[in-house]
């Protein structure tokens, strides 16, 4: 039986249902939460706040057009501040797999809001007058408007973060570059020995090619400040004052300290999540570049004695539970499985970005969820191998010279001087009798040691 005394009885356009007492939440995220008992995860923490910074300039933009009374108005205000603050947070209830377009969530805003403001004036939870949750809280606005702002609200929060964990990490490479310029290592191609390079330079490149991927992510961000807020339901603006789109936008600039502007076509905007796909693809470029060099890092501290170990990085922990000493990569196979799970996020933000139909995508709940995810997860892998995985590593610049010597790429070399013919003979010799190139070189009395030594190094070091 159902202690009466821990809930409260709440109606909407369906009936009546008990909402719990302290609740600050009311009938229709009770219906919600009933409804959608799937992955038991609430709603991104940025999402919660976009969410109820939308809600604040609204509040702004209505009361500014004359539609919004003080009174309201100011306790709407208050509300929003308090959960702008860090209250009230748990409040927002819905999972993230819930109704198509995030109906759910933003009634589970609207209730928690007005419930906030009718207290502060002397009201009653779930007893929505002076303000309604409907009418006063979500005036001028749609779900549909709404959340597709909220998303990108939210994409631009989490950017800052994900930026500067690609720049720890292209920072930390850079460093390394600066420290192993002169560390002549052989380069390899088809994963075969190949010309000479350096560590250095191998390591600096990777520090640029972040660096790149980083400013072609961060080139997205104008997009994602182009609102469609004041579209209403299906982007006429329906039920909205005048200047409201605009108001609201300038609203939104000053919260969240972002150039954001009414888009040009407003009803494009709600239909379309053209700019959250193609965030979500410069996302998968950024997590393929780190993909790679993650599996180079392993590469090259592969070992210790059967591998290539001309790194060696910090040892964190254990690396086996039956073979002693034995110490693993374990933060690049950490940052490995996250890159790929990021890009599955990725493949299904893509596929619902495509699956709206007319005025509406109803996927966007989820569709955020997984790029949320996805910034979240990378930045943070990122980060803590940056943190426990590059900086501190080791090399072994003895055994990059030995395999920089050793290799029969350095034939390479001597095109110019000997031809490619007598080249390749040299090449031949060398891999049939495993002496270094070198060696044949001094001995044939085509070079003297030294001088073949200032070539290899010269030739590591050609790249501007």
């Amino acid at each position: 039986m159902m202690d009466d005394s821990a809930v409260r009885e709440e109606r909407d356009s369906l009936g009546t249902l008990w909402v719990p007492k302290d609740a600050w939440y009311g009938v229709q995220t009770a219906r919600a939460v009933a409804n959608f008992p799937i992955s038991g995860r609430r709603p991104d923490a940025d999402f919660i706040i976009a969410t109820v910074r939308i809600k604040l300039a609204a509040a702004i933009a209505n009361h500014a057009a004359g539609w919004l009374d003080e009174r309201p108005y100011t306790a709407i205000r208050a509300a929003c501040e308090r959960i702008l603050a860090g209250e009230h947070q748990d409040q927002f209830v819905v999972d993230r797999f819930q109704a198509g377009a995030g109906t759910s969530h933003n009634m589970n805003a609207n209730e928690v809001i007005a419930n906030l403001a009718n207290v502060s004036l002397g009201g009653r939870r779930g007893h929505y007058d002076p303000v309604n949750p409907n009418d006063h809280v979500n005036m001028g606005q749609s779900t549909n408007d709404v959340i597709p702002t909220a998303i990108r609200l939210t994409l631009l929060a989490k950017l800052p973060r994900l930026l500067a964990a690609v720049e720890g990490m292209a920072q930390a490479f850079s460093d390394l570059a600066e420290q192993e310029r002169d560390t002549v290592k052989s380069g390899r191609t088809h994963l075969q020995d190949a010309v000479p390079t350096t560590l250095g330079a191998e390591f600096g490149a990777y520090a640029w090619t972040l660096r790149r991927v980083a400013a072609m992510l961060a080139a997205q961000k104008p997009y994602l400040c182009q609102t469609g807020l004041g579209g209403s339901a299906v982007g006429t603006g329906l039920n909205t004052a005048p200047g409201y789109r605009q108001r609201a936008a300038k609203a939104l600039a000053e919260l969240t300290g972002e150039p954001i502007e009414p888009a040009g076509n407003i009803i494009a905007q709600m239909q379309s999540m053209s700019d959250i796909a193609a965030f979500s693809g410069m996302l998968r470029t950024l997590t393929i570049e780190v993909t790679r060099i993650s599996n180079d890092m392993r590469l090259l501290a592969s070992g210790p004695r059967t591998g290539l170990a001309e790194i060696t990085l910090p040892a964190v922990q254990p690396g086996s539970s039956i073979m002693p000493g034995k110490v693993n990569p374990v933060m690049f196979e950490m940052l490995n499985q996250v890159a790929y799970q990021v890009l599955g996020q990725d493949h299904a933000a893509t596929q619902m970005a495509g699956a709206g139909q007319m005025e509406l995508n109803v996927m966007m709940p989820a569709m955020g969820s997984a790029l949320f995810d996805a910034m979240d997860w990378l930045g943070n892998a990122i980060e803590a191998a940056t943190q426990k995985g590059l900086i501190g590593l080791s090399v072994d610049r003895e055994r990059c010279r030995a395999y920089a010597h050793d290799s029969v790429g350095l034939a390479t070399l001597l095109n110019r001087a000997i031809g490619y013919a007598q080249a390749a003979e040299i090449a031949k010799t060398s891999q049939q009798s495993g002496r270094p190139v070198r060696d044949i070189v001094v001995e044939k009395d085509l070079m003297r040691a030294e001088d073949f030594d200032r070539m290899v190094l010269e030739a590591a070091q050609s790249a501007p």
